[in-house]
Protein backbone atom coordinates (compact mmCIF):
# COMPACT_ATOMS: atom_id res chain seq x y z
CA UNK A 1 0.00 0.00 0.00
CA UNK A 2 1.24 3.31 -0.96
CA UNK A 3 2.43 5.33 2.40
CA UNK A 4 2.63 9.29 2.08
CA UNK A 5 4.98 11.22 4.13
CA UNK A 6 4.91 14.80 4.58
CA UNK A 7 7.85 17.50 5.53
CA UNK A 8 7.81 21.18 6.08
CA UNK A 9 5.65 22.06 9.36
CA UNK A 10 6.84 24.21 11.82
CA UNK A 11 6.75 27.06 13.67
CA UNK A 12 6.69 30.63 11.67
CA UNK A 13 5.38 34.00 12.57
CA UNK A 14 2.05 35.59 11.11
CA UNK A 15 2.84 37.38 7.97
CA UNK A 16 5.86 34.48 7.27
CA UNK A 17 6.02 30.94 4.66
CA UNK A 18 5.96 28.01 4.60
CA UNK A 19 6.37 24.97 1.95
CA UNK A 20 5.05 21.99 2.58
CA UNK A 21 6.26 18.33 0.38
CA UNK A 22 4.20 15.24 0.52
CA UNK A 23 5.55 12.31 -1.32
CA UNK A 24 5.02 8.42 -1.51
CA UNK A 25 7.41 6.21 0.50
CA UNK A 26 8.23 4.18 -2.69
CA UNK A 27 7.90 4.87 -6.53
CA UNK A 28 4.68 4.37 -7.99
CA UNK A 29 3.52 4.67 -11.62
CA UNK A 30 -0.22 5.10 -10.56
CA UNK A 31 -2.13 8.17 -11.58
CA UNK A 32 -3.40 10.08 -8.26
CA UNK A 33 -5.42 12.85 -7.59
CA UNK A 34 -3.69 14.63 -4.29
CA UNK A 35 -4.38 17.17 -2.18
CA UNK A 36 -3.76 18.80 1.65
CA UNK A 37 -6.24 19.01 4.36
CA UNK A 38 -6.11 20.38 7.95
CA UNK A 39 -7.34 19.87 11.13
CA UNK A 40 -7.29 22.90 14.03
CA UNK A 41 -8.44 21.62 17.76
CA UNK A 42 -12.19 22.77 18.46
CA UNK A 43 -12.70 23.13 13.91
CA UNK A 44 -13.75 20.76 11.16
CA UNK A 45 -12.02 18.93 9.04
CA UNK A 46 -11.20 21.70 5.86
CA UNK A 47 -10.13 21.10 2.82
CA UNK A 48 -7.48 23.72 1.79
CA UNK A 49 -5.85 22.69 -2.08
CA UNK A 50 -6.50 19.94 -4.42
CA UNK A 51 -4.36 19.17 -7.72
CA UNK A 52 -5.52 16.57 -10.91
CA UNK A 53 -3.58 13.70 -10.97
CA UNK A 54 -1.50 15.44 -14.26
CA UNK A 55 -1.53 19.10 -12.22
CA UNK A 56 -4.08 20.84 -14.47
CA UNK A 57 -6.74 21.39 -12.37
CA UNK A 58 -6.71 22.97 -9.07
CA UNK A 59 -8.68 24.23 -5.83
CA UNK A 60 -8.82 25.62 -3.28
CA UNK A 61 -10.59 26.47 -0.04
CA UNK A 62 -11.71 30.20 -0.02
CA UNK A 63 -10.00 30.82 3.42
CA UNK A 64 -6.83 30.24 1.70
CA UNK A 65 -7.57 31.57 -1.89
CA UNK A 66 -4.45 33.84 -3.10
CA UNK A 67 -2.41 32.73 -0.85
CA UNK A 68 -1.98 29.09 -0.91
CA UNK A 69 -0.50 27.97 -3.96
CA UNK A 70 -0.45 23.58 -4.73
CA UNK A 71 1.16 22.34 -7.08
CA UNK A 72 2.49 18.69 -7.91
CA UNK A 73 5.41 16.84 -10.03
CA UNK A 74 3.32 13.50 -11.64
CA UNK A 75 5.77 11.50 -12.73
CA UNK A 76 6.72 11.36 -8.94
CA UNK A 77 3.45 11.38 -7.55
CA UNK A 78 4.77 14.51 -5.19
CA UNK A 79 2.76 17.31 -4.57
CA UNK A 80 3.80 20.58 -2.64
CA UNK A 81 1.75 23.51 -0.73
CA UNK A 82 3.33 26.77 -0.70
CA UNK A 83 1.97 29.14 1.53
CA UNK A 84 2.61 32.55 2.18
CA UNK A 85 1.02 35.65 4.29
CA UNK A 86 0.28 32.68 6.92
CA UNK A 87 -2.20 33.75 9.85
CA UNK A 88 -2.51 32.55 13.22
CA UNK A 89 -5.98 31.03 12.02
CA UNK A 90 -3.93 28.79 9.57
CA UNK A 91 -2.59 26.90 12.66
CA UNK A 92 -3.48 23.49 12.11
CA UNK A 93 -2.07 19.91 11.60
CA UNK A 94 -1.66 19.52 8.02
CA UNK A 95 -2.50 15.76 6.05
CA UNK A 96 -1.69 14.78 2.56
CA UNK A 97 -4.09 12.92 1.05
CA UNK A 98 -4.08 10.63 -2.56
CA UNK A 99 -6.96 9.47 -4.47
CA UNK A 100 -6.51 6.48 -7.05
CA UNK A 101 -7.70 8.42 -10.88
CA UNK A 102 -8.16 6.97 -14.07
CA UNK A 103 -6.25 8.32 -16.72
CA UNK A 104 -9.21 10.46 -18.43
CA UNK A 105 -10.68 11.79 -14.55
CA UNK A 106 -9.28 15.24 -14.42
CA UNK A 107 -10.71 16.17 -11.61
CA UNK A 108 -8.85 17.70 -8.68
CA UNK A 109 -8.84 16.52 -5.11
CA UNK A 110 -11.88 18.57 -3.60
CA UNK A 111 -14.11 18.48 -0.26
CA UNK A 112 -16.28 15.72 -1.64
CA UNK A 113 -13.61 13.80 -2.33
CA UNK A 114 -12.87 10.06 -0.55
CA UNK A 115 -8.88 9.74 -1.09
CA UNK A 116 -7.52 6.03 -0.80
CA UNK A 117 -4.25 7.33 1.19
CA UNK A 118 -3.61 9.59 3.94
CA UNK A 119 -0.46 10.93 5.47
CA UNK A 120 0.43 11.20 9.21
CA UNK A 121 0.46 14.95 9.23
CA UNK A 122 2.82 18.02 9.92
CA UNK A 123 2.04 20.45 12.25
CA UNK A 124 1.98 24.51 11.25
CA UNK A 125 1.72 26.98 14.09
CA UNK A 126 1.56 30.61 12.75
CA UNK A 127 2.33 32.96 16.39
CA UNK A 128 1.03 36.32 16.11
Amino acid sequence: QVQLVESGGGLVQAGGSLRLSCAPSVRTFSSYAMGWSRLAPGKERELVAGISWSGGSTNYGDSVKGRFTISKVSAENTVYLQMISLKPEDTAVYYCAADLRDLMDTRPLNSDSHPHYWGQGTQVTVSS
